[in-house]
């Protein structure tokens, strides 16, 4: 269905076969693209298909990225940003537009925290960062690909919507398959093909250089469908306000009608926020039973919010979690949090001085460097 999708969106698939290599729990990705074999995270298998996004992404790249590929490592939103694009009109398409919302909503929190992370004026938060003498290794971030979905969600509302922005996205992959671009030709065709006046005056109220050269945030901030999110926005609400005699109002009930990735969305708003209590985590776990899921996605993100709520029980939980897999996503934030807490440091730096040959070399070089080793 996913496949079908996308050759709805983009035009017919190429590569003839698809198939999907899972690979050893050190691959430091989600998952990479190749023509023919997209590889794989085996922290993906959640049990439940809750992180088959991912899938949908690697599938994405069959056109943006293998098909259409940025000419240089500064113009990897080209690349990025599409994909999510994509990902999410696919996730759209088959859970609803509420979803594609939803997830867009969690993105947008992503790109928050790296743009946070470097700092808001730092050259790595352009989408078109100058990378001259920098190692394209240490501009990764979610910015290429969070801040590339808003600006393309942005203009699909500039030029008139789904109905507007599809084919135009159709005709951009036809025109530029099999070569390599940059990001001021992806523009020159994209206001050569919306030539009628009405959409050419809006674009031209586009405010194109905050969106491409310059750092931080977007220059506009985008607004989405919050249904899927509201409840997950109530129950952070209530966690952040409870008394020490409210913790015990709390149970399972809270988040029984919840999707999996509607926990991570919970989660991820109380990541956000400043840390909370460890008696708060604590009555969390007894709630919600956080320790004992096994999707990697909610996983992580509960094990931030109890290492950064200064949980000493929840250190060899993190350190567990970091040595059984690489994927950096996962692994450099939990490092970093380590890092970050006194308590944790040396723990953190020996834990990695001990596994730092498991890890790919991107991501042990990574890490080398958040751990300042």
């Amino acid at each position: 269905t996913m496949l079908q999708i996308a050759e709805d969106l983009l035009g017919p698939y190429v590569w003839e076969q698809y198939d999907l290599l899972l690979l050893p729990s050190s691959f430091p990705y989600g998952g990479m693209e190749n023509p023919c074999l997209t590889f794989v995270t085996p922290t993906l298998l959640a049990g439940d298909k809750s992180l088959a996004n991912v899938i949908a992404h690697e599938i994405s790249h069959s056109w943006t990225g293998n098909l259409v590929t940025n000419a240089s490592w500064e113009d990897f939103w080209l690349n990025e940003g599409h994909t999510v694009f994509v990902e999410r009109k696919i996730a759209g398409r088959m859970f609803g537009e509420k979803m594609r919302q939803f997830t867009a909503i969690g993105g947008w929190k992503d790109l928050i925290y790296s743009v946070e992370r470097y700092g808001v004026d730092h050259g790595f938060t352009a989408l078109v960062p100058k990378l001259e003498r920098a190692d394209p290794d240490d501009a990764f971030s979610s910015v290429p690909y969070e801040k590339g979905f808003a600006f393309l969600y942005h203009l699909e509302q500039v030029v008139g919507g789904p109905e507007k922005f599809e084919p135009f996205l159709k005709s951009y992959i036809q025109h530029f398959k099999y070569k390599s671009l940059k990001t001021d030709e992806w523009k020159s065709y994209l206001m050569s093909y919306f030539n009628d006046e009405a959409t050419q005056c809006a674009l031209a109220k586009v405010d194109w250089d905050g969106w491409i050269n310059k750092p931080g945030m977007p220059p506009i901030t985008l607004t989405y469908d919050t249904s899927l999110a509201d409840a997950c926005t109530t129950l952070c609400g209530r966690w952040l306000k409870a008394s020490q005699d409210e913790l015990q109002s709390f149970n399972a009930d809270d988040i029984a009608n919840f999707s999996s990735p509607q926990i991570v969305e919970f989660l991820s708003k109380l990541l956000v926020e400043a840390p909370i209590t460890i008696d708060k985590v604590k009555a969390m776990d007894r709630a919600y039973g956080m320790t004992a899921r096994v999707n990697s996605e909610i996983r992580f993100r509960w094990l931030r919010i109890c290492v950064r709520a200064c949980w000493d029980d929840a250190y060899p939980l993190a350190c567990s979690f970091i040595t059984e897999q690489g994927r950096m996503k996962f692994v450099r934030p939990l490092y970093r949090d380590l890092y970050n807490n006194e308590a944790s440091r040396d723990l953190a730096k020996s834990t990695f001085a001990k596994y730092r040959n498991f890890y790919h070399n991107i991501a042990s070089k990574m890490v080398a460097t958040d751990l300042q080793m």
